[in-house]
């Protein structure tokens, strides 16, 4: 068989033999076709089932750092610093003392008015004590008045009988008068230290109480030369230098409680729709990965957008305006016992996780201002520096009062 019959047999021979190769590779693309159709409209439903149920009830947002308190270290009164017992990164606790500044001269005022206070004990016990020695004094002039008046009255009745003179009963007249003169002083004198005394006690005499106000106050300058660590708290920021010489309100250092930090999330202003107030929130840490998961609850919303309150605010009323989405930050509140045992430091980023299913406080209604949670932030140790005076003080009373 030559070329040219071979040709014409494989070209009749041909169409059977391209139908039958070409049929069942279209038939594997139609089902893989379907197969991807099906496992479209499945992965569509699951999504579909997936936001309705779940997804839409939450908002996310990674623009999320740690923010906490810096409770600022700064003297009360002017002087040299001698000790500085803490640096950063160190924990100190609360009322521990931090820096202290040179005492010597506010010890010496303190001394020089526990000096004026005891003494200005003694003077007005001296008052109370001379209110029985002026009440036995009126006694006595009484007597003194009653003595010349019955020595008057004797010579009176004796006078026509020639036995006295008329001499003698003129100095008995002016011995009455003399007497009841003494008996009047002596009364006024008793009046006058009854109001020097009167309504009060030695604790509570006007001269011991301003003298005790004085002590009070060198006490506290005295005791403010030692400045205590007002919470428990990482320290930072510190910039005071022994032999540095400090004024009131310099500051010198921070402290930072890391139990009472929260998280300041920036939502998108299309996110704030269905944040209310009182959600719980999940919230991941980059430091910790995903091993560690916080939950928390929204407790406020900001009263304005960053760029609202920065330095230099945005002025949008130009030819050349685009518009960019704001976003508003939203404080979640941590749950304190997973601080404890996974601590945050500030500025860390976070990741948030807004569970909106929740029911509460709309943004911009009455209803939010009454939900917002109240915080409080309070120290004693200053108190306790007060309290220390009072019990001074009352040493110092007891020790020079009349009872001593």
């Amino acid at each position: 068989m030559n070329a040219e019959n071979k040709s014409e047999t494989a070209a009749i021979q041909s169409p059977d033999t391209r139908t039958a190769t070409v049929n069942p590779s279209s038939g594997k693309r139609k089902k893989l076709l379907a197969a991807l159709g099906l496992v479209s409209a499945l992965a569509a439903i699951g999504y579909g089932t997936y936001y309705y149920t779940v997804a839409r009830f939450h908002e996310e947002t990674d623009d999320a750092y740690v923010n906490g308190n810096l409770v600022q270290i700064t003297p009360q009164v002017t002087g040299t610093v001698v000790t500085v017992n803490a640096d950063d990164t160190q924990i100190v606790k609360a009322g521990e003392p931090l820096v202290t500044l040179d005492p010597a001269d506010a010890r010496i005022a303190l001394a020089n008015a526990e000096a004026a206070l005891g003494q200005t004990v003694r003077q007005v016990s001296a008052l109370y004590v001379n209110n029985n020695v002026l009440a036995a004094t009126v006694r006595q002039r009484e007597a003194d008045l009653s003595r010349a008046q019955s020595d008057l009255r004797r010579r009176t009745e004796v006078t026509e009988t020639g036995a006295v003179s008329a001499e003698d009963v003129a100095h008995a007249r002016d011995a009455v008068k003399i007497a009841a003169a003494a008996l009047d002083t002596a009364r006024q004198q008793l009046t006058a230290n009854h109001a020097l005394t009167d309504r009060s006690n030695v604790a509570d005499h006007p001269n011991v109480q301003a003298a005790a106000a004085k002590v009070r106050d060198a006490w506290l300058a005295n005791a403010r030369n030692t400045l205590p660590a007002p919470v428990t708290g990482y320290v930072a920021r510190r910039s005071v230098q022994v032999g540095q010489r400090v004024a009131p309100g310099n500051p010198m250092m921070a402290v930072v409680p890391l139990d009472g930090v929260w998280v300041d999330a920036n939502f998108k202003e299309v996110q704030l729709r269905r944040l209310r107030i009182g959600q719980p929130v999940e919230l991941r840490a980059d430091v910790y990965g995903g091993t560690v998961t916080y939950h928390g609850k929204v407790v406020g919303f900001a009263a304005g957008t960053g760029s609202a309150f920065s330095a230099l605010p945005a002025q949008n009323a130009t030819g050349n305006w685009i518009k960019v989405v704001q976003r508003l930050p939203v404080r979640i509140e941590l749950d304190p016992a997973e601080l404890r045992a996974h601590p945050l430091q500030i500025g860390l980023s976070m990741l948030v996780d807004v569970n909106t299913k929740g029911t509460g406080a709309e943004l911009g209604t009455a209803d939010a201002s009454n939900a917002t949670y109240r915080t409080r932030y309070a120290t004693d140790v200053f108190q306790r520096q007060g309290d220390e005076a009072d019990r001074e003080i009352a040493r110092i009373i007891a020790q020079n009062g009349p009872q001593a």
